[in-house]
């Protein structure tokens, strides 16, 4: 039991240093392919891969941090809060803004996935690519999927939206803080609201409110895209 405990624990500050390490290093050059998750994952994988440490053991040595996910979503509040003012009379339209983000983002995974001759277990995991992991992954399990395999997919979107989203914003100009915020997290989700906050605390906030909203419209959404589609 000792060295379960101990295992635990050098697991956890593994990375945890990992991904500090990360944020330090992004911070230092700014260079957007040097997003912290993606610098964990490139480091910790090849670690894991040398000390033959199997995912299933990871995964549960480390599921503290799985069940962190959730409160960290929620304490996202705290920053909505803080900008409520900004949200009054815009209420309308941010709710339209993410439901078409979430109609959208399933229909044209699903129909590329069609496309490309995907089944029905692949594209159910897809389906909730767009939405947070915990999240992703009850809705991979009710619909279907394999959960493992949409953490896998949610983490890959929010890494390039999180890299990519705050160029394509730049390029075609918006302005408005409420867009940008709602686009970052209707698309990527953590990561996207992790770059929202970078851009300022209004994106950031409402970034943080469109995963919340993007998670229920999902839920709704999902049955009804795979019951067309």
């Amino acid at each position: 039991m000792d060295a379960l405990i101990r295992s635990e624990i050098f697991l956890l500050m593994l990375v945890l240093g990992v991904f500090l390490f990360g944020v330090f290093l992004y911070k230092k050059t700014k260079i957007t392919l040097l997003q912290p998750l993606l610098t964990s994952m490139l480091l910790l994988i090849p670690f894991l891969k040398w000390t033959n440490i199997d995912y299933d053991t990871f995964y549960q040595q480390t599921r503290i941090l799985n069940f962190m996910l959730g409160p960290s979503v929620v304490a996202l509040g705290f920053v909505l809060y803080e900008q409520i003012g900004h949200i009054k009379g815009n209420v309308l339209s941010i709710l339209t803004a993410v439901f078409v983000g979430s109609f959208v983002g399933i229909v044209s995974v699903v129909l590329i996935a069609k496309w490309l001759g995907a089944d029905a277990l692949l594209m159910s995991s897809l389906a909730p690519k767009s939405v947070t992991t915990p999240i992703a992954i009850s809705l991979a399990e009710k619909s279907g999927g394999v959960p493992a395999l949409t953490a896998t997919f949610v983490v890959i979107c929010g890494i390039f939206g999180g890299m990519v989203g705050p160029v394509v914003l730049r390029r075609f100009g918006f302005k408005s803080s409420i867009a940008k915020g709602l686009a970052m997290g209707a698309a990527s989700h953590a990561m996207g609201t992790a770059r929202a906050l970078e851009m300022g605390a209004l994106e950031g906030a409402i970034s943080g409110l469109a995963i919340g909203i993007m998670g229920i419209m999902t839920a709704f959404m999902i049955p009804v895209v795979e019951w067309l589609f």
